[in-house]
């Protein structure tokens, strides 16, 4: 029997969505009965992650537990958390849940590192880059990442907040060529990969046609994983 998979959605409502599509996408299954079952929470109460790391912006694990538990009360059998800079306070969540988190960011060291990469570009929020969260996982596996200057910074933090989350996606609205430049020069810099690492960015990057094979989306990663640990075969052809 499939295990059920439990989500903390709603940061933001967009990146839940396409986590379970990809799961739905990445399932080699035939039939409704063949699919996993999911349980989603779409907490849009959770309050902005970057903020209560950087700026003292109110905390957001009491509403992230509030959804955990109830997906546990719900039968969930392990949780995913589809936003990186949420995985920032993973650790206190697991203390106060019984039930197996799938941590994105570990994974996705892990997948780039059976990749052969050395240097791998973070773009993400603030509050990703900062903390260190990727930095950590990424060095310990081998990897050296490197971020782009503050001016870029800005500019994709603008596409996050200003644009993916307010629901913007015409590509003609969107500041494609920037983006472009901002990817050139970090691959210039000597990036091997890009790593989405804000689940609103793999979204940006396919709207804004940018996104190749030299991009990492943890999205996806966290799709097969989940995938994988729910006890389903992943489609032929999917490269995770």
């Amino acid at each position: 029997m499939l295990k059920t998979i439990g989500i903390i959605g709603g940061m933001g409502p967009a990146a839940t969505a396409d986590l379970m599509l990809k799961i739905i996408e990445m399932t080699d299954a035939q039939s409704d009965q063949e699919h996993i079952p999911m349980l989603i929470d779409s907490n849009t109460r959770i309050p902005d992650r970057t903020q209560a790391i950087l700026h003292g912006g109110e905390d957001p694990v009491p509403e992230m537990l509030l959804s955990a538990k109830k997906l546990e009360a719900g039968g969930a059998d392990f949780i995913i958390i589809p936003c990186n800079t949420a995985h920032y306070f993973i650790g206190e969540l697991e203390k106060e849940v019984s039930i197996k988190f799938l941590n994105m960011p570990v994974e996705t060291a892990g997948l780039i590192k059976a990749r052969g990469v050395k240097c791998a570009a973070v773009l993400a929020t603030d509050g990703t880059c900062q903390s260190g969260l990727y930095d950590r996982v990424l060095r310990a596996n081998g990897i050296e990442p490197i971020y782009p200057y503050p001016d870029q910074q800005a500019l994709i933090m603008s596409v996050i907040y200003d644009y993916i989350k307010k629901g913007i996606t015409d590509p003609s609205e969107l500041p494609c060529s920037e983006m472009q430049r901002i990817r050139d020069d970090l691959e210039d810099r000597g990036a091997e990969a890009l790593l989405l690492a804000c689940t609103e960015l793999p979204l940006a990057f396919r709207i804004m046609d940018l996104y190749d094979d030299s991009c990492v989306d943890p999205t996806e990663v966290l799709a097969a994983a989940a995938v994988r640990e729910a006890g389903a075969t992943l489609r032929p052809g999917i490269r995770y």
